[in-house]
């Protein structure tokens, strides 16, 4: 059972997709001041929340105060949804797990907000997946907005992924109505598949990134013949090494549009696999790593009958770029290391070279004594 009923304005749907805040208890300024802008300047009529609202690994949410200040966070988060008058919906990424408040007890959370709207969840222990209708004026069922939670790290040491019973789930939800009815699904993590739709290169191609993982020491860059122009990627997928199949669940039908992703901050761009979107969505927290000024959220405009448009708004395009509330933590986090394999792979490499460098040192000094 779907709590509010979400409808069709003149045969559009707008949605406006929040990747990554990635909060902490001192919820920062910017980030509040970038969503209220985007929630004026776009008027969507659902806003997706696609998890890590929370850094829960912080020390702030831990401890004696830690459930007090989870709750405080969520509180501030979405205050500009219930200022606006926007209703929003939740799923949940690797970190929020992380704090003194599960999943569900976060849930119980949003729900004291006025503007939440969730559905029958795919199992009770799952609050973070469920299916979303959106109505016509005679209040026809014609789209559904899916959304799964993609859960945390996996035994392998990678990411997890959609499980079997969410799929199952899925393919229940799917196969109700009478038409398979054109969809589009949110979550968290992105899937391997999102590998497929970038292009490896040689090492230290210009704009290539390294990948880490089952991808170890690959390098690879946006395919510019499958991306925008405005696209950009400053990371490699951070995607599950198994494959549970949920992209080959989507194109049993194909009524699934589109799946869109957060997790990696950096990244966001939209690129066609077997013909469906797989896209990712910048973060746009200020209180954790992303993309400078392109911090952003993305706008699908969702057609009545089928087919979405999209793009994303960025945080430099509604504020001048030197409007930055706290400038030293927004350069820190601008430049900041995306993983910790990324450090360690660094500080390896730079043992090498201060080595490397060592040993010709020495070599020279030697030959002089010569």
């Amino acid at each position: 059972m779907q709590n509010k009923e979400l409808k069709f304005r003149n045969g559009n749907f707008r949605v406006m997709q929040v990747a990554d805040t990635q909060e902490s208890a001192n919820v920062a300024i910017d980030t509040i001041r970038f969503i209220s802008a985007a929630l004026e300047s776009e008027k969507p009529d659902l806003v997706v929340l696609t998890g890590d609202q929370i850094k829960g690994y912080s020390s702030s949410f831990q401890g004696k105060n830690g459930k007090e200040n989870v709750k405080n966070a969520l509180k501030a988060l979405v205050a500009p949804f219930e200022q606006k008058g926007v209703p929003f919906a939740v799923t949940f990424g690797n970190h929020d797990r992380d704090s003194a408040l599960t999943n569900d007890e976060q849930f119980e959370i949003y729900k004291e907000s006025p503007m939440f709207v969730y559905a029958d969840a795919a199992r009770d222990d799952d609050k973070g997946t469920y299916c979303l209708e959106v109505k016509d004026d005679n209040g026809e069922t014609k789209r559904l907005i899916y959304l799964f939670d993609s859960h945390a790290k996996a035994d392998d040491g990678g990411y997890s992924a959609v499980q079997d019973y969410q799929l199952e789930w899925y393919r229940g939800v799917r196969d109700s109505y009478a038409n398979p009815l054109p969809s589009i699904a949110f979550q968290h993590i992105p899937t391997p598949e999102f590998f497929d739709v970038i292009k490896q290169v040689k090492r230290f191609t210009p704009k290539s990134v390294r990948a880490y993982g089952n991808h170890k020491n690959e390098w690879y860059v946006l395919d510019p013949h499958n991306c925008g122009l405005r696209d950009f990627m400053g990371e490699t997928p951070a995607a599950p090494f198994k494959n549970t199949g949920e992209i080959d669940a989507f194109l049993e039908k194909k009524e699934v549009e589109g799946l869109f992703v957060g997790h990696d901050h950096n990244n966001s761009f939209v690129a066609d696999y077997k013909g469906i979107k797989l896209g990712y969505t910048q973060g746009c927290g200020f209180n954790v790593y992303g993309p400078g000024h392109n911090r952003g959220v993305r706008i699908f405009d969702l057609n009545e009958n089928g087919g979405f448009e999209t793009k994303t708004v960025t945080f430099g395009e509604l504020f001048d770029k030197k409007d930055i509330t706290n400038k030293l933590k927004f350069a820190l986090y601008t430049y900041a290391p995306t993983s910790v394999s990324g450090v360690v792979t660094a500080v390896k490499e730079a043992a090498v070279v201060a080595a490397g460098a060592g040993a010709i040192a020495l070599a020279i000094r030697n030959l002089k004594k010569k």
